[in-house]
């Protein structure tokens, strides 16, 4: 079936070497922002309607302790306030990435950002007061009234943070802070995303293309190595030209979430990212520490990869090129992916498949790459009341199609989370966030590989495994060494200058890839544009969630439908319990390195694999 990239009235890729507009695009394959607001000025309404209810936190300031009917108006309050807060910045957030040259929505995203700080301010009295009632009276206030039980949890988590909460006037001037600290990332967002430009080079036919963060990761994967290595310099060469501005940003957002963390008095910065969550940092020690003494199937696939390519060295941009393609690189249309992830998704049943085809159907999910709409792809998170939406920037491939499955299991994550919680649970914490998505890469991939028709065929998704398990696993925990280094360094008086920065990543970049790896230059700047940085220690949770996704499909296949109904348990449970807990629960142990070392284990087997089908 011949492939079209964009199914759309007026526009063709071929027609074009720049990107279409968002209005060449058809309607059908553009969010539809409006299940959120009907209009702007619905979103207006709303936006004055927390303005105008701020004041109200007042009446319960010092009131707290009285008794449980004064507890719990504060509690509703509270969230009637948040629900507001996150449907705005929903709207205005999603607004904003379709076309971030759209002033009107930058300026939307900025009010709602300054009114969360404003209510983040007034409601920063909850907790500290709540601390200061004596732990056996809070108790009976919440036995005292039915309707306080839902919060139970809640307390429990607040009564185990204690150490760490602030008195009422210092929790008052960080929550005032919150805008200023958001300063680092919003700056290198729009750096990034709109105003970086980036050179019209040669294709691998020799049209002239060009590069932008999609187009940049499918250059990468081209059969074409010249072609690859024109993309991969001209690319990162960018970086290098702002590599300066790069490191006053990431200098910022790294001495911001110090002084915060030293602010609530934790030993250190990833001490206070991983207590959020309840994770143990012996969690985030137990994964580098496996890491680095199970480097040698990544050596390997690093010998493999350069032996089958017959190259003398092998490169930063020949890391993604595939080995086994049977001539050109399959493309797919986003229908025809759609179909795909359905089939491969069955094993979970009717009703999930059915809830999938709802986002299908209604236009949660923004498909195709457009001038100035943001890079990369997500999911946006649980909203109550609303249905989660994903952002992709599709180019055809098959990791686009992977790509898809991963997002939805993200988004069908939050749909179940969000209908299945009360409000204060109605979200997960980000050490819960890539289990589900990984968990559907991993079935799609397994679907794949049963389905396939031919040997060429099934050692090409043998390699796409490997892939996921090189990107998803040992490039996030060298991002997450990268990020624990230089946060270490920070906190003990050292300046992180561009020299220092690229020195740092290309020596873990060499120690993760081994001997065989031969570095360009280039590639020492990749940590002036991972975004990831800026998150605070998130990107250990994705090698984390890999793992576990692993071991939870492993069950799903093996014991049918008990394991099932526990996966679709795990999806709900939202933040009703500690993420440890809660994929304990699902038959997952994270305080075990079983979860963490199958992953390496697969690895070795699919090598032995490939190895065996290519003698």
């Amino acid at each position: 079936m011949p492939f079209n990239v964009f199914e759309i009235k007026k526009f063709s890729i071929s027609d074009s070497v720049s990107l279409p507009t968002r209005d060449e695009i058809e309607e059908k394959y553009k969010w539809d922002l409006s299940h959120i607001y009907e209009t702007d000025n619905k979103w207006e309404e709303d936006f004055i309607w927390v303005e105008k209810n701020i004041s109200n936190y007042k009446k319960f300031e010092g009131k707290l302790s009285e008794d449980s009917n004064v507890l719990l108006e504060c509690l509703q309050f509270d969230d009637s306030i948040g629900m507001k807060i996150d449907r705005l910045h929903l709207y205005a957030s999603l607004a904003k990435d379709s076309n971030m040259k759209v002033f009107k929505y930058q300026a939307m995203d900025e009010r709602i950002l300054n009114l969360a700080t404003k209510v983040s301010s007034a409601a920063s009295f909850i907790r500290p007061e709540l601390l200061e009632i004596p732990v056996e009276k809070l108790k009976l206030l919440i036995d005292s009234k039915n309707e306080l039980k839902v919060y139970k949890h809640f307390f429990d988590d607040l009564l185990r943070t204690k150490n760490h909460t602030l008195k009422k006037e210092l929790e008052e001037l960080l929550a005032q802070s919150s805008e200023i600290t958001q300063v680092p990332y919003n700056a290198f967002s729009m750096f990034t995303n709109a105003d970086m430009k980036f050179p019209i080079i040669k294709d691998d036919e020799g049209n002239d293309f060009e590069i932008s963060h999609g187009r940049y990761y499918t250059a990468m994967y081209s059969l074409n190595r010249n072609f690859r290595e024109r993309a991969f310099k001209n690319y990162l060469s960018e970086y290098k030209n702002y590599a300066n501005t790069f490191s006053v940003l990431f200098n910022g957002n790294l001495k911001t979430n110090i002084f915060t963390a030293k602010a609530r008095k934790y030993n250190s910065t990833r001490e206070a990212a991983l207590d959020r969550n309840n994770i143990p940092v012996s969690v985030y020690d137990e994964l580098i520490r496996s890491a680095n003494i199970n480097f040698k199937p990544l050596h390997r696939w690093a010998s493999l990869k350069k032996k089958i390519l017959k190259l003398d060295e092998l490169h930063p941009y020949d890391v993604y090129v595939n080995l086994f393609q049977n001539g050109p690189e399959k493309k797919y249309s986003f229908e025809e992916a759609k179909e795909i992830v359905l089939k491969a998704l069955k094993l979970l049943g009717e009703e999930y498949l059915s809830s999938l085809k709802k986002a299908f159907n209604n236009r949660w999910i923004d498909v195709h790459e457009t001038q100035a709409k943001r890079s990369g792809a997500y999911s946006s998170g649980t909203t109550f009341g609303i249905h989660p939406y994903v952002l992709l920037n599709w180019n055809g491939l098959l990791n686009d199609v992977f790509t898809l499955a991963h997002e939805m299991g993200h988004n069908m994550h939050s749909f179940y989370t969000g209908n299945s919680q009360p409000y204060p649970y109605a979200n997960y914490s980000i050490f819960l966030a890539e289990v589900a998505s990984t968990f559907n890469e991993s079935l799609l991939l397994d679907y794949l590989i049963d389905n396939s028709e031919s040997k060429i065929e099934k050692l090409d998704l043998m390699e796409k495994y490997l892939s996921n398990i090189t990107s998803t696993f040992y490039r996030q925990v060298m991002f997450a060494e990268f990020e624990s280094s230089v946060y270490e360094k920070v906190e003990s008086g050292i300046a992180l200058t561009p020299d220092l920065l690229c020195k740092l990543y290309r020596e873990l970049y060499q120690k993760y890839w081994g001997p065989e790896m031969i570095i360009d230059e280039e590639e020492d700047y990749t940590w002036t544009r991972v975004p990831h940085f800026y998150y605070n220690f998130y990107v250990y949770q994705y090698a984390t969630g890999f793992a576990a996704s692993e071991a939870l499909v492993k069950k799903v296949k093996e014991e049918g439908e008990p394991a099932v109904k526990k996966y679709l348990n795990f999806l709900m449970s939202g933040s009703s319990d500690y993420p440890i807990n809660i994929l304990k629960s699902a038959g997952v142990d994270m305080n075990s390195p079983e979860p963490v070392l199958a992953v390496t284990k697969k690895m070795d087997y699919l090598l032995n694999e490939i190895e065996t089908l290519i003698e």
